[in-house]
């Protein structure tokens, strides 16, 4: 998952691209980049391993001038998390400089990408988007609108893309629609970004959000609307409304706080804890759904856990120790509120449950009577492969256990997920994708990575 962001005919545009991937860090914290292109189209260039806050200083921002810019802030799908993977890409083809920043992830790039090297392409990186820069570069059209088009049809999967073909910004989205993108109008100049938020945070107002397929060419401030993409069924995913976007982002036409709400209250219906006394969330993305299920139960909403927000996710760390000890570093229960009560946990999901079940051992420590917990999204069964960073099956607690398991294993008194129906209802009906609870996938991927090598175990401990 990655947040891209491209500004035309905005003064001083690599501050603007700053800014906005400031509001999209939440989309990927492994590495930020921008490229600038000055009034005579030379580019600039910068990247670096970290947060946007670590990558770019002023003297950095002052050395990338221009009204045009390109910016990407990365968590990896495909790709190790190395420098060379850092976004934007750019690269010097026939025809000038040619930037790419993309969300998403490509399901027939290792194909694509032997067909090249066995052509005699010559890759740098192990990013999917590598592969997209070689099939513009090698496309035997004329004009870059046509290079990009012959590319982009090659591919399979999500790409919402900001390409820079010298001075000018391409936008596109994948035609089953994936990943958000939305165009935003900031004084004479254009803004293109993953999530509204970033587009508020710069002061851009909404012009409006690409839809599946969408084409658009960028010059000097001026949208031109471009033939769509070959249509396809559209998939917008699910995961985006229920956890990954900013509960202040506008989205797949829906309001996220709205669906996170909804979300809640569903839950509570579909679930409810009758006697319970308090309900809270796992801050931060469980936020609404909590509140929503306390104003559909009636239970008071609470603050039971308070988040170390210094502290980022603890499933990329590559060890289960790791993650089981961040957990107490990332969370602290709120003994005043949760000792002597019987307490709803409200999470957006649930993927290994290792977190979760050092949760509920802080919270019974906490001197809670009983443990509830909700999830706010059916069961986890099958990875993403659409840029969403879920593990592989066998690391999946739904995948290969049953609910009394996996209540056991977390330690809970009861355990209630939303239904998919629920959920496809609480985020406006759809089309979604929501393959990795329903294991209906909307593109054919690779054997090897939907394959289970061995189920994991569970160690049921009530401590």
């Amino acid at each position: 998952m990655c947040g891209i962001i491209g500004v035309s005919g905005v003064p001083d545009a690599a501050r603007v691209a700053y800014l906005g991937l400031y509001a999209l860090q939440h989309r990927g914290q492994e590495s930020a980049g921008i490229i600038s292109l000055t009034p005579d189209g030379e580019p600039r260039m910068k990247v670096g391993m970290g947060l946007v806050s670590e990558t770019f200083d002023e003297a950095e921002l002052q050395r990338l001038p221009g009204d045009v810019a390109v910016g990407h802030t990365r968590y990896s799908t495909t790709g190790s998390t190395i420098l060379a993977n850092a976004q934007p890409c750019l690269v010097n083809y026939r025809l000038g400089s040619l930037s790419v920043a993309h969300n998403g992830n490509l399901t027939n790039a290792a194909e694509i990408k032997r067909d090249l090297v066995n052509r005699g392409s010559i890759f740098t990186s192990s990013s999917d988007t590598e592969v997209l820069v070689h099939l513009i570069a090698r496309s035997e059209a004329p004009d870059p609108e046509l290079q990009i088009r012959s590319a982009l049809e090659r591919l399979e999967g999500a790409f919402s893309l900001v390409i820079g073909v010298g001075r000018t910004l391409y936008a596109v989205v994948d035609p089953r629609g994936f990943r958000p993108l939305v165009l935003g109008r900031m004084g004479d100049g254009i803004v293109v970004a993953s999530e509204t938020c970033a587009l508020d945070l710069v002061g851009a107002t909404v012009v409006r959000e690409m839809q599946p397929g969408e084409f658009v060419r960028i010059v000097d401030g001026v949208i031109e609307d471009l033939q769509p993409l070959r249509a396809r069924p559209v998939s917008r995913c699910v995961f985006e409304l229920i956890y990954f976007a900013r509960p202040d982002s506008q989205i797949f036409g829906e309001s996220v706080d709205r669906v996170r709400r909804e979300a809640g209250r569903r839950l509570a219906m579909e679930h409810p804890a009758p006697g319970a006394d308090v309900v809270f969330s796992v801050p931060d993305s469980s936020n609404a759904m909590a509140l929503g299920f306390s104003e559909a139960s009636g239970i008071k909403l609470e603050h039971g856990l308070i988040r170390n927000h210094y502290v980022g996710r603890t499933f990329i760390h590559p060890t289960q120790a790791l993650r089981v000890a961040k957990v107490k570093i990332k969370f602290n229960p709120v003994r005043g509120v949760i000792a002597g009560q019987r307490v709803v946990v409200v999470d957006d999901s649930l993927v290994r449950g290792t977190t979760s079940r050092g949760l509920v051992q802080m919270i019974r420590a906490a001197g809670a009577r009983e443990v509830h917990l909700r999830l706010a999204s059916p069961p986890i069964t099958g990875p993403c492969h659409y840029g969403i960073d879920t593990p592989t099956r066998e690391e999946l607690i739904a995948s290969t256990h049953s609910m009394d398991e996996i209540r056991d294993y977390l330690g809970v008194d009861t355990l209630g997920y939303l239904s998919l129906e629920g959920m496809v209802a609480a985020a406006g009906g759809g089309p979604f994708c929501h393959a990795c609870f329903s294991g209906d996938y909307p593109t054919a991927v690779p054997n090897e990575v939907v394959q289970m090598e061995r189920p994991s175990t569970l160690t049921v401990s009530r401590a």
